[in-house]
């Protein structure tokens, strides 16, 4: 990162355009975007909805983010009480800001306090206690830049606990150290540039997360893993936009010696989303991972993946390549003014006469999403619900080593649970002004690894490890099976840095074939929400 900040330094001390740039991206926190959501899916706008994250000169073309921000305001007698700087500051503004009219910046701390209790557990109080900083602005109106860190003790519910124990890393958020006898500790870093040459092109560098999809959850590539470097360039003309990314992830898995680093491997991205019209949209995507070494020895970034042009499979088949490659489908469809539906197909390998045998062959391996959104339902403006179905069959993202298997930093790409599940996720939400409410349902059936035996569950794993190549269906192993119920309400105390207070409480129970388990976990919270953070697992 501190190359990427020095970039930053130079570029902010040397360069100047005109006028006031907007090339910043959003963020990805879903919590508190609900006004962004339904505009972008009316049916009387063409958006690209499923590039993530959003870059705010493209909202801006669909949906009046100074209103929107400006509605949000409060202007109270309070003021005189407390003084009109420290009122704006605490509920309105960024904590520095400067404005001119090439170049504005913001300053702001970031943070998490949340104690919790977990009812389930004999060490039943639980805590995150976050501090940090975050700096964006924009030089002119093509160039922005935004940077982040956080430093981070905590203490999880059990669950999540054990998964940090397995994987060495908090979710999506870096690896953990010890803390005490029973806690975490972890730092968080993240920051982009972003250009725009030209009004058909962006250009983003970064250290951060992606998303492709228009679901809760993505299987194409999600924002659920660790941060990592990219590059994604972002094509935009007629109704077609085109997404390039070339991307570098570490293995955790892989022995290496204390002079050389994690085993790094790359990644090569295409989304081509075409906008049929104002109601359909498909998407075409292409995905492929190599390691940095192989049996030659040294390999590094392979120009021949610097092919910016969709569907290189050939490609990558007339190399003789031992890669990765996934491939998949993406729509969505708005059926009235207020509901959409959406689809995503992936395809890691396959072969059609083995899937019309139905002998259930290993090697099909496959993914399926499908859902909808509706908002303001009832008439009852601020109320919207979501809710998909997600299908993965075994040995999905999974390839001969771990370090060619689709994940990074010990979590997956995709979908948190890996492969070899069902699951259906439903998000009952509402807002009014700066009041947020949400009930969120997940229902999970998977089969877990057991008995020392590959059932297609662990991506890491080697898919040659089978112990079957017929006869494999989604949720074998050891059945289980998952639910969680969500419900939070939330007071958006300044809309600028989203900081927010929030009360709530989360039941899991946890149903293996061997075992039942339940967690019971009240939390509250005071904090800034910048990022999606997921435990629903």
């Amino acid at each position: 990162m501190s190359l990427f900040k020095a970039i930053i330094l130079f570029v902010f001390l040397s360069a100047c355009f005109s006028a006031k740039a907007q090339q910043l991206t959003l963020p990805m926190n879903t919590a508190f975007s609900a006004d962004i959501e339904e505009a972008i899916y009316s049916p009387d706008t063409s958006f690209h909805t499923s590039i993530k994250p959003f870059v705010e000169a493209d909202v801006r073309k669909v949906f009046d983010l100074d209103s929107s921000r400006s509605a949000q305001l409060i202007s109270n007698p309070a003021q005189r009480k407390f003084g009109s700087w420290l009122f704006r500051k605490a509920f309105n503004e960024h904590f520095f800001q400067v404005r001119t009219d090439d170049f504005y910046l913001d300053i702001d701390p970031v943070f998490a306090f949340e104690p919790g209790k977990d009812f389930s557990a004999i060490e039943d109080l639980r805590f995150v206690n976050t501090r940090g900083v975050q700096a964006q602005g924009s030089i002119g109106k093509k160039f922005s830049f935004f940077t982040s860190f956080y430093e981070n003790q905590a203490t999880f519910v059990d669950y999540v606990d054990e998964r940090i124990r397995n994987t060495r890393v908090v979710p999506g958020q870096g690896m953990a150290r010890s803390f005490y006898s029973s806690g975490f500790d972890y730092g968080y870093s993240s920051g982009h540039v972003s250009w725009a040459p030209s009004k058909y092109l962006n250009i983003q560098a970064g250290h951060g997360k992606n998303f492709y999809g228009d679901g809760y959850r993505s299987l194409l590539l999600s924002d659920y893993a660790f941060n990592y470097p990219y590059l994604k360039l972002n094509i935009e003309a007629w109704k077609l936009k085109y997404s390039i990314m070339y991307a570098q992830f570490q293995d955790l898995k892989v022995p290496h010696g204390g002079n050389i680093g994690f085993q790094k491997k790359y990644g090569t991205f295409h989304f081509l989303n075409y906008a049929v019209n104002r109601r359909l949209q498909l998407g075409l995507y292409e995905a492929v991972i190599w390691i940095n070494e192989d049996s030659t020895g040294h390999r590094g970034f392979d120009v021949n993946y610097l092919n910016p042009v969709i569907f290189f499979r050939p490609v990558e088949f007339s190399l003789g390549s031992p890669d990765n490659v996934l491939i998949g489908l993406n729509a969505s469809y708005k059926l009235r003014k207020k509901n959409v539906l959406y689809a995503q197909f992936l395809l890691d390998e396959i072969k059609v006469h083995e899937i019309l045998s139905g002998d259930g062959w290993w090697g099909n391996k496959s993914a399926l999403q499908a859902g909808f959104r509706t908002y303001d339902i009832a008439g009852l403006d601020g109320l919207s619900l979501q809710s998909e179905v997600n299908f993965v069959r075994p040995y999905t993202y999974s390839s001969r080593t771990s370090t060619l298997c689709y994940g990074h930093y010990n979590e997956a790409l995709a979908h948190p649970l890996g492969a070899n599940f069902i699951e259906s996720v439903s998000i009952l939400k509402y807002h009014y002004k700066r009041f947020y409410a949400q009930l969120k349902y997940n229902f999970i059936r998977y089969g877990a690894d057991s008995a020392g035996l590959n059932y297609g569950n662990d991506i890491w794993q080697s898919y040659t490890t089978r112990p079957f190549e017929y006869g494999n269906y989604v949720g074998q192993g050891d059945k289980t099976t998952v639910n969680i119920v969500d419900a939070s309400v939330s007071y958006l105390v300044n809309p600028a840095t989203n900081m927010n207070v929030t009360l709530g409480l989360m039941r899991r129970t946890f149903d293996p074939e061997i075992g039942w388990r339940e967690s019971t976990f009240l939390y509250f919270g005071f904090r800034t929400s910048l990022n999606n953070l997921v435990y629903d697992f």
